[in-house]
């Protein structure tokens, strides 16, 4: 389809949400104007819990999209609220980028292999939260910046390791310094991590119909079931949740089915709830939701409020 007007998509101006903008323009195929806008998130070196958790990126690119100063919004899906916003909608989910975490370490060393007391960078309570459950006597510090200032702590001996996304490193390129792919058995990664969402004015059909193309629905399904879960347990991106739904290909839709994993684990590692649970791709909300009900059945409230000193 062709637009009858050039496009201006707004993006925070990391290098990474500019790499992510940029793959979104070059599939769309139309005139496209990058816009740069500046967030909450970008503008502060303080905690995501302390700028008011959820949100802190997309805000600012919510409310020029609603003042009709950009056409469209790519996102870091696991950025976004789980509360629809209002005026908006979630136009495209593109095929989803690997969801687990990675380890990039000083010497080459796996996780296994870090010392009692290596220091081990990561500014997410999910991540701190399942690093302490593993047991290993590692120091957990916080961090925050981009990901060349997360990785150059570690070139200089500042940290031992990091943990990041793999997504991320891979649309910047940098996965030759991955030091080990996290197994989800270990760390399990973030509700949507990987998954890019595409928003524009819910009354924009001209954009709407630009942006269908792009949607992959096997995405689409598997991060409507973790963020269903996230929502269920009213948590964001300060709580330790963690949630990967994996999608079993069937012959039809009907008989395609997500086998959902979630877990809550307790901020100073010494508890944690993870389950499981299946059924047919087109109940993907609903079986978010149920899983959160048997997690919340397993004590994953009480896991939430246990707090540590030392994050």
């Amino acid at each position: 389809m062709t637009v009858t007007r050039a496009l201006r998509l707004g993006t925070r101006g990391s290098a990474l949400a500019m790499i992510q903008a940029r793959s979104v323009a070059a599939a769309i195929g139309a005139d496209v104007e990058l816009v740069e806008v500046l967030t909450a998130g970008d503008t502060s070196g303080a905690a995501i819990a302390e700028l008011g958790g959820t949100g802190v990126f997309v805000s600012a690119l919510r409310d020029r999209l609603l003042a009709g100063e950009i056409d469209l919004a790519v996102h870091s899906y696991k950025d976004l609220p789980t509360a629809p916003a209002a005026g908006l909608v979630i136009a495209a989910v593109p095929r989803r980028e690997d969801p687990r975490d990675v380890l990039v370490a000083r010497d080459g060393a796996t996780l296994g292999e870090l010392p009692t007391g290596a220091r081990v960078g990561t500014g997410a309570p999910r991540r701190v939260a399942q690093l302490r459950a593993l047991g290993l006597g590692l120091e957990i510090v916080g961090i925050r910046g981009n990901v060349d200032t997360r990785l150059r702590k570690v070139a200089e001996g500042e940290y031992d390791a990091v943990v990041l996304a793999r997504a991320g490193l891979a649309r910047l390129g940098r996965l030759a310094e991955v030091t080990e792919v996290l197994d989800p058995i270990q760390v399990l990664p973030a509700p949507a991590q990987g998954a890019l969402a595409v928003e524009c004015r819910v009354d924009d059909v001209e954009v709407q119909a630009l942006l269908a193309p792009l949607d992959d629905p096997d995405t689409r399904a598997a991060v409507t079931a973790e963020r269903a879960l996230l929502a269920a347990l009213e948590g964001g991106c300060t709580a330790p949740v963690a949630a990967l739904a994996e999608i079993a290909i069937g012959e039809s839709e009907q008989d395609t089915e997500i086998y959902l994993r979630g877990s809550v684990t307790a901020l100073d590692g010494s508890d944690a709830a993870r389950l499981s649970a299946t059924g047919p791709i087109v109940e993907a909300d609903a079986i978010g939701r149920r899983l959160a009900a048997d997690l919340l059945d397993a004590g994953a409230k009480h896991l939430m409020g246990v707090t540590d000193e030392r994050t």
